[in-house]
């Protein structure tokens, strides 16, 4: 058949266009192409190649070919063993599909010339669209390995036919068929590069995103391939120490530690569960850590397991003894509590606890206690105390969830009897977060401590084989409740005589040897012990006099080395009464001495503080005025109350003291306790107030060697009060001769040494006529 100029035969290209100027090959195996490319061969060698619009479809019609193709001469043909044709062709120019004609054998087809608007030259805006678009293809090969290096040279370099430059970024990139369809159908050379420009833009954003992808999953292939390195190594290396299994190893040794133990029942069971869980999940799993606390904490608590027990009450007796001097009914009743414990070890017996000043012996009673039994004696403070969780532990939902200050002094303890000191009981507080004092009548309570249950745990454990002492400084911090379950036991304050003992059998003996000296190296007379109780130290125990002690043996240590006091015939330093002062400084204790001679409204109480007794001057002035009363002196409100009843007595019985009736509204009163800085509070000191303010009113003078102590009540009775040894005991120290306390604390009496009671006189008074017969010089006629 001979085909007019205009025709052509057609070439139905799948997923494939050709550019002008441009060569490509690709494989023919339809029959209608085949036979249009041999009739291309017989002829000019010219073919019409146009993409189809669905390169899926095997069929060729018009209505599934492009608009636009490219006329191409057939370079060579390549004839392959399973009956396909390699073809390869070279773009000639553009032209529009016109007519199809389908003859059955092959497909031919008519076409019009494709007229392009070409520039004749470059203004500023093509420069710059020409430019911005090689930006993008130089952006846009960063992203590809494949493109050659001449190529994007040669497109980076192009700057004469725009036309020419899209052709060549559309033959070149890697961009789909529809796409470089575009760019081939565009008549017009500006809106060719603009599409060009177009299509590299989104196929750079498409690239950006997929090199993040990329890199994303690289990181995490990367870290799979770096923990399962490290898994591998990990088992090389357990395998060369022996542990091969790694975690079931871990399971294996917690199995056999639980069968070396006598759990509970429920404990085993519990500890089952948590091994089973462990077993299943991956050693690197996060909870796995949580569950290997918890096994190790459940294993660590003493189960079943004691310490043997001395029940020697001798050798009790005899460590109370050697280790603490004086005390003699403390130590005789722990001796009783440690007798009867021994005769009916499952009775129900109170708490102890330990009630005194700091520093009079309450803990080192408590580690006497432990050593004479041999019981592991371990100490819980509970000084600020204020989370129920701090004794019950935190649940195990709760990061960071750890067991009980209980449970923790059992794992400490080793062992289920030790002896268990509560120390500073009486400060633990409260808050939102819980009572827990109120948690402590658990662990206390005979009736419950069998079956103590730990928030942390959640296994009931047996406290019933632990003794429990506690220690408190005052029984006013202790909750009712928790009080109800404790026996008290006072710790009162050591005499002086007491102190200078302790001093020599005690105190002094530990610091030589903690500072590392002997008596030949330091001696210090009695006389020096004495001025330092006396002179330097105002408590109710003896830890400032151990501090005291202690500074002497290393400023004598320091002197000997520096050769600043001892000679060259000296041997030792000797400390005395009257060089004291060169090694501890002037003194710190001036004590409140009594007066010369009787005052007027000036009166002597005593108090009693956390540190022991102490004397209180209260002053009281009288004036003409309009009947203010005021009470000055950091005082609290009981003692304001105390003034106000005994203003209230004094103006009940204003006739017997010759006042007028009127006396309180023409006369203005002023209280005064000095020593404003010490806040000071108590009933104790009513009847010194009563005593003071009748001898302002009446200008008679309260005796200068006498002092007093009581609580008063608006009729004038004298009620009974407490820390009566360390009053008297302050009394002396100021030089009282005489003391009236309560008739009702006549009993009291009995139990204080003699030694407290020597060179002293006391009174009991029943009520105020008593007080102010004893105490004032003189009386009004």
């Amino acid at each position: 058949m001979k085909k007019t100029p205009t025709e052509y035969p057609l070439l139905a290209l799948r997923g494939l266009v050709v550019f002008p100027k441009s060569s490509i090959s690709f494989d023919i195996a339809r029959p209608k192409s085949v036979t249009a490319l041999e009739t291309a061969l017989t002829n000019n060698k010219e073919i019409f190649a146009v993409s189809q619009l669905d390169a899926e479809n095997e069929e060729v019609s018009q209505s599934n070919l492009c608009k636009v193709g490219t006329i191409c001469k057939v370079t060579q043909v390549f004839r392959q063993p399973n009956g396909r044709i390699r073809v390869i062709v070279e773009g000639i120019k553009r032209a529009y599909l016109k007519e199809y004609i389908d003859s059955g054998e092959m497909v031919t087809c008519t076409i019009d010339e494709f007229e392009e608007f070409q520039v004749p030259r470059l203004s500023m805006e093509l420069t710059a669209l020409l430019r911005a678009t090689q930006e993008l293809f130089e952006e846009y090969a960063g992203y590809l390995a494949k493109l050659p290096a001449d190529v994007i040279f040669e497109i980076l370099t192009f700057s004469s036919n725009v036309g020419r430059l899209a052709d060549l970024i559309g033959i070149h990139s890697l961009i789909k068929y529809d796409e470089k369809q575009r760019i081939l159908e565009q008549p017009d050379e500006i809106q060719r590069l603009s599409v060009v420009n177009e299509i590299l833009s989104r196929e750079i954003e498409l690239l950006k995103m997929q090199k993040e992808i990329l890199e994303k999953v690289k990181t995490n292939m990367d870290k799979v391939q770096k923990d399962y390195y490290l898994r591998e190594q990990l088992k090389v290396i357990q395998e060369e120490l022996g542990e091969k299994d790694g975690l079931a190893q871990d399971v294996r040794e917690y199995r056999q530690r639980a069968e070396n133990m006598e759990l509970s029942e429920e404990a085993t069971k519990k500890l089952n569960k948590e091994l089973k869980r462990l077993e299943r999940i991956q050693a690197m799993a996060p909870e796995s850590g949580g569950i290997r606390d918890y096994v190790e904490h459940i294993l660590n608590v003493p189960w079943n397991k004691f310490t043997k027990e001395n029940k020697n009450l001798k050798n009790a007796r005899e460590v109370l003894d050697k280790d603490h001097y004086g005390l003699e009914k403390v130590k005789e009743r722990m001796v009783e509590f440690l007798a009867v414990c021994q005769t009916a070890p499952k009775q129900n017996a109170p708490i102890i606890c330990l009630v005194g000043p700091p520093g009079v012996g309450k803990t080192s009673i408590a580690k006497s206690v432990a050593k004479a039994l041999g019981r592991k004696y371990v100490r819980i403070s509970l000084g600020g105390v204020r989370d129920e969780a701090d004794i019950r532990g935190h649940r195990k939902t709760y990061i960071g969830a750890m067991p009980g200050r209980i449970l923790y002094a059992m794992q400490q303890a080793g062992y289920s009897n030790p002896l268990v000191l509560l120390d500073e009981i009486d400060k633990m507080g409260n808050d939102f977060k819980g009572n827990p004092a109120a948690a402590l009548l658990e662990v206390l309570d005979a009736e419950q401590n069998h079956a103590f249950r730990d928030h942390y745990l959640e296994v009931p454990y047996d406290l019933s084989n632990c003794m429990f002492l506690c220690t408190a400084n005052t029984t006013e911090g202790i909750p009712p409740a928790l009080i109800d379950r404790l026996e008290i036991i006072k710790l009162e304050s050591y005499t002086d005589n007491e102190k200078i003992n302790i001093a020599k059998k005690f105190l002094l003996p530990k610091q030589l040897e903690r500072h590392g000296i002997t008596k030949s190296d330091l001696k210090i007379k009695e006389s020096a012990i004495e001025a330092i109780v006396s002179d330097y130290t105002k408590e109710a125990g003896v830890r400032r006099l151990e501090r005291h002690l202690g500074e002497l043996c290393r400023k004598s240590v320091k002197a000997k080395l520096l050769n600043e006091v001892i000679g060259e015939k000296k041997k030792a330093v000797t400390i005395t009464s009257e060089n004291i002062e060169l090694f501890l400084g002037n003194k710190k204790v001036k004590a409140d001495k009594i007066f010369k001679e009787p005052q007027v409204g000036i009166c002597r109480g005593l108090a009693w503080t956390s540190l022991g007794g102490d004397t209180l001057s209260i002053e009281v002035n009288s004036m003409t005025g309009r009947g203010n009363f005021e009470l000055t002196g950091n005082v609290g409100d009981v003692m304001k109350e105390s003034a106000k009843a005994a203003m209230s007595y004094i103006r009940a019985n204003y006739e017997k003291f010759g006042l007028s009736q009127n006396f309180y509204r023409v006369n203005d009163i002023h209280i005064h306790i000095p020593e404003g800085a010490v806040p000071k509070d108590g009933p104790s000191a009513g009847i010194t107030i009563a005593t003071a303010m009748v001898s302002a009113l009446t200008n008679v003078p309260v005796k200068n060697n006498i002092a007093m102590t009581g609580e008063i009540t608006i009729r004038g009775r004298v009620l009974p009060i407490g820390g009566l040894k360390e009053k008297i005991l302050a009394a002396k120290k100021a030089g009282v001769v005489k003391v009236i306390i309560p008739n009702d604390n006549a009993d009291d009496l009995n139990e204080l040494d003699e030694y407290v009671k020597k060179d002293i006189e006391i009174i009991l008074a029943k009520d105020m006529d008593k007080v102010l017969d004893c105490s004032l010089a003189k009386t009004k006629e």
